[in-house]
């Protein structure tokens, strides 16, 4: 099997928060021991909606990767880099809006959404039109096979996999292919070359997806092909050129579970957040002042859990036997609320205690974390270095 490969970055606007943890950063850990992992900084995307207030933006760049580190992100098994420190991104993106139909652009769902949500700003610019297709060149160019997202990011996975389609059969008919993709044919050997052929055969003629995974398969297994034969033989099968650019899979990201302070989703714009960093004392205060079942104005009056935002908090951090407790002595106003929040209290604090130790440990080794970046930025750009270079040569601009 091909090697699977997963890319994911986060803009830097801010202090991350529990819904980050819960919706983002626990995927990645658990990601970063299953396939290889790159994570990035995307500050460029940043700039698409703060582009006036840029001091957020560099303030919270290596914030952002300390927390990341603080919550387990491993740079042995993961490859942290900034996307401004890899300036192939833009070069790609450049070259992509070349054959990048505008309409494919404004149909992109989250274009007018972001719009109306952030009418206070203006943007009626290029570099949030492009958005998407800066996110296309950001994957394509490392060959991603899957990126984590959630629902609403779908639509730009599919975008990115129509810019890779159109791309690939614009440029990927190099001089010969056909004689070329018949010579790596006879490569497999005579019994797997007519195999090849059979399956090839069976998908083209009558979409026979099973005969297209068989004849993958089959490629992915041959030993001593050049990646050059390997990439044609792809191609070939599905009867368009050479694949240059990857076509990547959205890999659903298991929805965040963390609500906010108030109920709703925990998210900046709410106001309704407890940051990774956050003090304890602060974390206990906020928690004791949130807003309870409004059934229970005085603590004899029974509540009904189920309309507490509180509720909520116990449903991630408490057991069934603590839950229990809860729904009995709501109902039966057998506890108070103060009470009743101590143990989701607890339960954060604890979650906290060794983020914010490791968190404490990188703050005070800033050297550290700029060399973990440096590393990731030197391991990503080697990659992106050699798609543009295949990108560059089908593109007639490798002049010598």
């Amino acid at each position: 099997m091909a090697v699977e490969r997963v890319l994911s970055g986060m803009r830097p606007t801010g202090n991350l928060h529990l819904g980050h943890y819960h919706g983002v950063l626990k995927n990645w850990l658990k990601l970063q021991h299953e396939h290889e992992c790159l994570f990035f900084v995307a500050d460029w995307h940043a700039l698409t909606t703060h582009y006036d207030t840029p001091s957020i933006i560099e303030e919270s760049v290596w914030e952002m990767v300390i927390d990341w580190l603080a919550a387990g992100v491993d740079p042995a098994y993961a490859t942290i880099f900034l996307q401004s420190r890899v300036p192939e991104h833009a070069e790609l993106h450049t070259l992509l809006s070349m054959i990048t139909p505008l309409s494919w652009l404004e149909r992109v769902p989250t274009y007018k959404d972001q719009q109306e949500k952030l009418a206070s700003k203006d943007l009626s610019t290029y570099g949030f039109l492009g958005y998407p297709l800066l996110q296309s060149a950001d994957i394509l160019i490392y060959k991603a096979t899957q990126v984590p997202v959630g629902e609403d990011q779908v639509p730009h996975i599919e975008f990115t996999r129509e810019i890779a389609r159109r791309f690939n059969h614009i440029y990927g008919r190099e001089p010969g292919y056909e004689e070329k993709a018949e010579a790596a044919i006879k490569k497999l050997g005579s019994k797997r070359g007519a195999l090849y052929e059979e399956l090839r055969n069976r998908y083209q003629e009558s979409g026979d997806d099973e005969a297209l995974l068989s004849a993958q398969a089959l490629i992915e297994e041959q030993q001593g092909l050049s990646l050059g034969d390997r990439e044609r033989l792809l191609g070939f099968l599905e009867g368009g050129g050479k694949i240059i650019l990857v076509e990547p899979d959205a890999k659903l990201t298991p929805a965040s579970k963390m609500p906010g302070l108030d109920g709703q989703k925990m998210s900046k714009s709410y106001n309704n957040t407890i940051s990774l960093r956050e003090d304890p004392d602060v974390v206990a205060k906020k928690i004791k002042t949130m807003p309870t079942d409004p059934a229970r104005v005085r603590r004899t009056d029974p509540g009904e859990p189920t309309k507490c935002p509180v509720w909520q908090l116990h449903e991630v951090y408490s057991d069934e036997q603590k839950k229990e407790w809860v729904l009995n002595g709501c109902r039966s106003a057998g506890i108070g609320c103060i009470e009743c929040k101590q143990p989701v209290i607890d339960g954060v604090l604890a979650e906290l205690k060794p983020i914010q130790e490791r968190a404490a440990m990188y703050a005070e080794d800033p050297t550290l974390v700029k060399n973990i970046v440096a590393d990731g930025c030197e391991k990503a750009r080697k990659l992106a270095r050699e798609t543009m270079r295949e990108v560059r040569e089908v593109m007639g601009l490798n002049y010598s």
